[in-house]
């Protein structure tokens, strides 16, 4: 059985006349680019292939457990749940120039193991598949659709590494740009990774117009293998070398992810070697406040003075630099926060569940 968004095997499955090829284009508008229910966007089908959908589509792979609204700044968190069980985040960001952002997963859990992460102290990765990867775009866009809203970008930047998910991460961007599914602007899209050399190098060769940013958050090469044990197999010299080989431009800079922890990545000297190891590279350095964390109890935030004084710097020497605040504080909007304790317990009951019992 062919995957929903998998278009050329459902034209050959349900029959390539024109009639049943423009009804299936305007279920896929309704459902997909305009966030109707499933249910709602099958009145565009005939009868009989309506029939054959229903009983062959599984419309959301994913359940939806909880939304949280928060009462700060529009953010919403919205928590599912895999058939395994097991939890995932979405968010969503409304801006003040009307502009909405989805902040997605690709992975339960994350190998990467970042120290100042909930998600990467969860113990566990395991891979979305593309169907669920997309079904958070899917059911943010009909909650959004009471809101006369819609996605307009979408941030791989939730639980999970994408680039150890690669191929369903390929999969799900395929989808989302084509014209016939999610008709998303590849510019529209961005992919955060902590510094897989050939795999960032590898989804620029097949989707150079995707935004690509790098979560690099110390230039100091101890530093940040303390605070990312996955750096050490990425020395920062090799980093460097894959960023000078990617297509960035004045147009298209690598974003550059950078925490800002007391005493650990603020000081004058940390900004000096994140200058030095940009040299040459079109980038753009977004400045992150740090979400504390349990079991990070050695690590602080830098204060506004030093996130302020630490942006100086950068942007005399040339880059463009913004500076985030934190969403949805009220709602534990960092990804994983809400839901760390949980999936260990559920990850723990599966180890030890016999397979026949699954």
């Amino acid at each position: 059985m062919p995957h929903w968004y998998d278009v050329t095997a459902w034209n050959e499955r349900l029959g390539n006349d024109s009639q049943t090829i423009h009804s299936l284009r305007r279920f896929r508008t309704r459902w997909l680019k305009q966030g109707w229910t499933f249910e709602a966007s099958m009145s565009e089908v005939s009868a009989p292939v309506a029939e054959i959908l229903k009983s062959e589509i599984t419309p959301h792979p994913l359940s939806l457990a909880e939304r949280l609204d928060s009462n700060l700044d529009g953010a919403t968190k919205l928590l599912f749940r895999t058939d395994e069980g097991l939890m995932i985040e979405s968010v969503i960001l409304r801006a003040g120039t009307g502009r909405t952002s989805l902040c997605i997963s690709s992975q339960v859990g994350c190998a990467a193991a970042c120290r100042f992460c909930a998600t990467g102290q969860m113990g566990i990765a395991r891979n979305l598949s593309a169907s669920q990867i997309l079904d958070q775009i899917v059911q943010a866009n009909q909650l959004l659709q009471d809101e006369d809203r819609r996605v307009r970008n979408i941030v791989f930047m939730g639980m999970g590494e994408p680039l150890h998910n690669a191929d369903n991460l390929h999969e799900a961007i395929a989808a989302l740009t084509s014209p016939l599914l999610f008709d998303y602007a590849p510019q529209r899209l961005l992919v955060s990774t902590v510094g897989i050399p050939d795999e960032m190098l590898r989804l620029d060769q097949k989707f150079p117009s995707v935004n690509l940013a790098l979560s690099l958050h110390s230039a100091d090469e101890i530093g940040r293998q303390d605070l990312i044990p996955l750096a050490k197999r990425v020395p920062l010299d090799r980093l460097r070398e894959t960023l000078l080989q990617l297509k960035l431009s004045d147009k298209r800079r690598i974003m550059i992810e950078y925490l800002m922890l007391e005493n650990r990545t603020d000081r004058p000297e940390d900004a000096e070697k994140l200058i030095a190891f940009l040299e040459n590279i079109e980038a753009h350095i977004n400045l992150i406040p740090y979400n504390s964390i349990d079991g990070a109890d050695d690590l602080r935030g830098s204060n506004q003075a030093v996130r302020d004084r630490f942006a100086i710097r950068l942007r005399a020497a040339g880059y463009p630099v913004t500076i985030r605040y934190s969403l949805g504080a009220d709602i534990a909007a960092a990804c994983g926060q809400l839901i760390q304790r949980e999936n260990r317990q559920i990850a723990k009951q599966l180890r030890t569940t016999p397979v026949a019992n699954r």
